[in-house]
């Protein structure tokens, strides 16, 4: 006998036995070309809407467009950015990310690799990553850069929308300079990270952002470590040389308008 037919799966039971999630990568490569920098990989799917910018002098700009929210939980997102010998690239987003918990509690990933050649600069300037309540988020950035190369960088984090409490978000920033590790940062917020709100973290803050700026002309002029604001209530800001050639700011903020100003008295960034 032909068994009869399974009657269909109601859209409930198919969405737990298929794991729901986006999977999706941007692929960027920037060359140098004559006077300018040139982008023959600029590709991107699901969240990821890659828009060319006006370029600035030799450097080429991209703008990163959210198609659709994300990182919910369950996605799987993926960032990769080459510059080449000699070339300039800015890269930034259209708005903050919102890490939001989405149809399931399992975390999402959101990984960004970042490839620097010899005598080229990158500057990765994203909008800020706002974790909401009940999101679970692993985020990482891993940074490669040849003994000549150029890097500046800006993260902003704000740990909660208005109102409300953060959600689970574990971020690692991990950074190498001819092969050899330079910065490796591991910090954990939210529900079940340990004195994540106490001082040696955000301090009652919910806005926290630091600056990394990696240049070969710090190794023969390096600021000196310095306090950028005393003001515990506005926030506070350091500037710490690193055994580099690099510098390193972090701030905390009630808000992301004085992290901003904090972040910016620090080291304007155009």
């Amino acid at each position: 006998m032909i068994p009869a037919p399974s009657p269909p799966e109601p859209a409930q039971l198919r969405l737990t036995r298929h794991a729901p999630g986006v999977h999706a990568t941007a692929r960027i490569r920037a060359i140098r070309a004559g006077d300018a920098t040139a982008l023959p990989t600029l590709t991107g799917d699901g969240p990821f809407d890659l828009r060319r910018a006006r370029p600035h002098g030799d450097q080429a700009r991209v703008c990163i467009v959210g198609a659709m929210s994300a990182p919910l939980g369950g996605d799987r997102l993926r960032i990769e950015a080459t510059v080449e010998r000699g070339a300039h690239l800015h890269l930034t987003t259209a708005a903050a990310t919102i890490a939001l918990r989405g149809p399931t509690t399992s975390h999402a990933t959101y990984d960004v690799h970042l490839t620097v050649a010899d005598d080229a600069g990158l500057h990765w300037l994203p909008q800020p990553l706002i974790s909401a309540a009940r999101s679970n988020l692993r985020q990482s950035c891993t940074i490669d850069l040849a003994p000549t190369a150029r890097l500046v960088l800006r993260e902003q984090i704000v740990l909660g929308r208005a109102g409300e409490s953060p959600g689970r978000l574990a971020t690692r920033l991990t950074v190498h300079r001819d092969g050899r590790p330079l910065l490796d940062q591991h910090t954990t917020y939210g529900p079940g990270a340990p004195a994540w709100d106490g001082p040696a973290i955000a301090a009652g803050h919910r806005a926290i952002g630091q600056i990394l700026i990696v240049d070969p002309a710090l190794d023969r002029q390096s600021p000196d470590a310095r306090l950028i604001s005393d003001n515990a209530e506005a926030g506070q800001a350091v500037l710490t040389p690193l055994a580099g050639p690099a510098i390193l700011v972090t701030a905390l903020a009630p808000d992301t308008l004085r992290l901003h100003r904090l972040l910016n008295a620090a080291h304007p960034i155009p």
